[in-house]
């Protein structure tokens, strides 16, 4: 996360604090310790270490006078609809084997008749109406997708196509499953801290499109979709996003990935001599690369520990929380009166049918 200390006057003095997060990556975190510019800022008690050193138990300071709340969402999806059963003809697996373990019967993917952006606008459509909001009251378009449809975004098409004639902010965000998570904080902190009042969030993939649908280790797991809320600006005592801990493992890329490989072609000019492997060759980005048990690993490692860490800065326990939405390591914590979820995690033998 950004140092927060640059929304402060310079003035103040902060505390630097290095927090160790659950996948052991140390971050150093601002912490101010006074009232600023008329805002209260509040947090936790202060507690004194052994160092002597006074800390707060959450790194993330709050400005009160300003919450965020959900007040929309909808949703969009292929036509085209692939079942266990259809992918049993193309590898080695079954419906029954599929479904005890993932809870899978269905997945939708993308056909000649769909597009992504296409699917992101009606979701984000169908949020801005439950949301009653104007396509001109929305003063950021934040798109979470690691599968743009153009290399330089896909959020400006989104802001097009719903006809927002301010030209607002929009920016895609690229995080793989975490990318909707990190959409809700962001929007969170363009809220509290920019003076935003109307953000749309879309979340959509067409995983599909980097699937080797003859690998039942991955092909299983994956499909298209799109879906999207509308965040809103609220008074202190409506705010919606309670706490959240947020990390990353760079060294996790080994056992899942879509790199970026070169195409086997041969080159069409650099063969006088005159400058070394120029130009490069054109590239794409490889299948869907998976090793299902260290995900596994990783995930029942650090989840709890996240779990912990969110529930403490928001100042509740295990048994306040009546529902928990579960994808891979990134947590959020809402009201109790908010929460209605499901369960999805990745399963240690998923794509092994041979392993009962």
């Amino acid at each position: 996360m950004a140092n927060v200390s640059g929304l402060f006057s310079p003035s103040v003095p902060t505390l630097r604090i290095k927090i160790q997060p659950a996948i052991g990556v140390f971050r150093s975190w601002s912490c101010p310790n006074k009232v600023v510019l008329g805002r209260i800022l509040c947090g936790r008690a202060n507690e004194k270490h052994a160092s002597g050193v006074v800390s707060s138990e959450s790194p993330v300071p709050k400005v009160i006078g300003k919450g965020c709340k959900l007040i929309g969402c909808g949703s969009g999806i292929p036509t085209l609809q692939v079942s266990n059963d259809d992918l049993a003809t193309i590898v080695d697996t079954s419906d029954e084997w599929i479904s005890v373990r993932t809870g899978i019967r269905n997945r939708r993917v993308l056909s000649g008749k769909d597009s992504l952006t296409g699917l992101a606008v009606e979701a984000a459509r169908k949020a801005l109406e439950m949301a009653q909001v104007d396509p001109e009251d929305i003063d950021l378009v934040l798109m979470c997708t690691s599968t743009p449809e153009d290399l330089f975004g896909s959020a400006p098409q989104i802001q097009k196509a719903l006809g927002c004639k301010h030209n607002p902010l929009a920016y895609d965000i690229t995080a793989a499953c975490s990318g909707f998570v990190l959409g809700l904080v962001s929007a969170a902190c363009h809220i509290r801290g920019g003076g935003f009042n109307n953000v749309l969030i879309v979340g959509a993939d067409s995983l599909s499109r980097y699937v080797d649908w003859t690998d039942r280790g991955t092909c299983i797991l994956f499909g298209d979709a799109a879906g999207a809320v509308v965040m809103q600006a609220c008074e202190a005592e409506e705010d919606g996003l309670l706490a959240f801990d947020l990390h990353s493992d760079g060294d996790g890329q080994r056992y899942l990935n879509a790199s970026v490989k070169e195409n086997e072609t041969d080159h069409a000019l650099g063969t006088n001599g005159s400058v070394r492997d120029f130009p490069p060759r054109q590239s794409s980005y490889s299948c869907i690369q998976m090793n299902g048990k260290e995900v596994f690993r990783f995930a029942v490692r650090c989840v709890p520990q996240s779990i912990e860490s969110s529930l403490q800065k928001a100042g509740l326990t295990v048994s306040s929380i009546d529902w928990l939405l579960l994808h891979q390591i990134l947590w959020i914590t809402y009201p109790k009166k908010n929460v209605r979820s499901t369960v999805e995690t990745d399963r240690d033998d998923a794509g092994k049918p041979e392993d009962h």
